[in-house]
């Protein structure tokens, strides 16, 4: 079979489902998608018997310009920069210069983990930084406008400022649940650095992206004036370009990665192999194998970068793993302003995609492209439980062309039948709304998500986004009410307790 026509196949594999033909258009193309969801760029690399079977860019790397996206074209990968940092300090473990199991403070020397009753028989160590249990503080990074001051990596420690994190701090017994945290990511960034007396960026260049040919790929952050011809615009949700085209990550290990799909794809056909023994480029076989198992295994969040609620993700070091069904899977999601990207690889048949979207909501393409090729490669791939893309799209194009009225019902067939229920819930929903905010259409959208608190009324996220909806059509009565009950419900949204503090402020 020719190359071209899987291509094809893969690019035309989209149906919004359980739609009558004689009511809407079924077939639909990645493009089309693209422009349904203001997604001006993509990109993609598809592996199999681990091998780069083909890449392909779609659209422009900036939107409102003519420049295609190119196989070269860099983006900001987000959360996938924790997995190429972990190798790195794993190289370093073998290399005798860490350890995997002692106390982190033992050989930090610029800063030192506060210590406080949570660590006074516990203690914070690489194993649990890298899969996320050692009991750190700090989620996710925003970056830094173009124009705004850069933190030092102590500053961010310490969330002093210009830093815009809260401190990273052990909160919780190390070791003793899992909870995703980029602040401890952070900390993984400030050992390697201490230990070998070297700033980050050269550090992993040496230790892993030289080594494997990730030529188009760099942590530097800021992006040196010498890459910026080749790189994608961030865009938000609703089709702006960022202001002065991307953020700045100072929290390189967490977040600061430039790359491509194809240099994604070498990173974890590298992994699988050497997890095979059939590589060594980057890890040995037995400590790949100890990176590649499960450290985690039932995961307190809902994780979504693999599987769903009946196929929970388990944590590796640095990557997130597929459930008992799927043991060979490994893979990580990202997010950075403007940009989305996914990379997936069953690591036993050599099968894999990576994706990059200069789009805050690039993931809604990029999940619909995940199954066209997975359909195509034959995977055993499970979707996840982020938003179900085929069911979004379906309730988007009837709410386009019959009315919001015709997208709820729908959704509630798909309650009733059961036939994406476990998918089709309160984020379709909330991806739903944002999308007829984007449009301008903000009563719609008010019915769409008091419809999801009427399904879902213990869902806190369906209050918080409908006090936003309220927010932007000039309601604070209604706002701050549904702001207090996202808060009841979910007494850690931050979100929630910044805004509530904004909107009495005002008055």
């Amino acid at each position: 079979m020719k190359l071209a026509e899987r291509i094809e196949r893969v690019e035309k594999g989209f149906h919004p489902i359980l739609l009558d033909r004689n009511e809407l258009p079924f077939e639909l193309s990645i493009q089309k998608l693209m422009q349904m969801y203001r997604v001006p760029g993509l990109s993609v690399a598809v592996i199999d018997n681990f091998e780069i079977v083909w890449a392909k860019g779609y659209g422009v790397a900036e939107a409102g310009t003519i420049t295609s996206v190119a196989t070269n074209t860099l983006f900001q990968a987000g959360s996938i920069s924790k997995p190429v940092a972990a190798v790195g300090a794993l190289r370093l473990v073998e290399q005798g210069k860490l350890s995997l199991d002692e106390d982190v403070n033992k050989r930090l020397v610029s800063w030192k983990v506060p210590e406080n009753r949570f660590t006074k028989d516990e203690k914070v160590t690489l194993r649990r930084i890298l899969c996320h249990s050692a009991g750190l503080t700090v989620h996710g990074f925003n970056g830094y406008d173009i124009d705004e001051s850069i933190p030092t990596l102590l500053q961010i420690l310490n969330g002093a400022p210009p830093a815009n994190n809260l401190p990273i701090r052990v909160d919780s017994v190390p070791g003793a649940r899992w909870r995703y945290s980029g602040g401890g990511t952070m900390i993984a960034q400030q050992l390697m650095m201490d230990v070998t007396g070297r700033p980050f960026p050269q550090l992993v260049h040496d230790f892993v992206l030289s080594k494997i040919g990730m030529d188009h790929s760099t942590f530097e952050q800021p992006l040196p004036e010498s890459w910026t011809a080749e790189t994608a615009s961030g865009t938000l949700a609703d089709g702006k370009v960022v202001h002065g085209k991307w953020h700045v990550y100072p929290e390189m290990a967490a977040a600061g990665l430039w790359t491509t799909p194809s240099d994604l794809a070498r990173f974890a056909i590298e992994i699988a192999l050497s997890k095979l023994g059939r590589s060594n480029r980057l890890l040995s076989e037995i400590m790949t194998r100890e990176m590649l198992k499960p450290q985690v295994e039932h995961l307190e969040e809902l994780a979504l970068d693999l599987g769903n609620a009946e196929h929970p993700d388990r944590m590796g070091l640095g990557f997130f793993l597929g459930d008992e069904t799927r043991q060979d899977l490994f893979g990580h999601i990202g997010t950075d302003a403007g940009f989305q990207a996914m990379l997936i690889m069953y690591g036993n048949s050599g099968k894999g995609a990576a994706l990059m979207a200069n789009s805050q909501v690039g993931m809604l393409v990029e999940d619909y492209l995940v199954q066209s090729i997975a359909r195509e490669y034959e995977w055993d791939y499970v979707p996840p439980r982020r938003t179900h893309p085929e069911a979004l799209t379906t309730l988007f194009l009837l709410a386009q062309r019959k009315g919001v009225a015709a997208a709820i019902e729908k959704h509630g067939e798909f309650r009733r039948t059961g036939s994406v229920l476990s998918v089709a819930g309160e984020n379709t929903l909330v991806f739903l709304a944002y999308l007829l905010v984007f449009e301008q259409k903000l009563q719609d959208a008010i019915k769409i998500m008091k419809y999801a608190i009427k399904e879902y009324p213990k869902y806190w996220n369906a209050y918080d986004t409908l006090g936003e909806i309220y927010l932007h059509s000039g309601d604070k009565v209604h706002a701050i009410e549904n702001y207090e009950k996202s808060l009841e419900l979910n007494p850690d949204n931050q979100n929630g307790k910044v805004m509530l503090k904004k909107l009495k402020q005002r008055d």
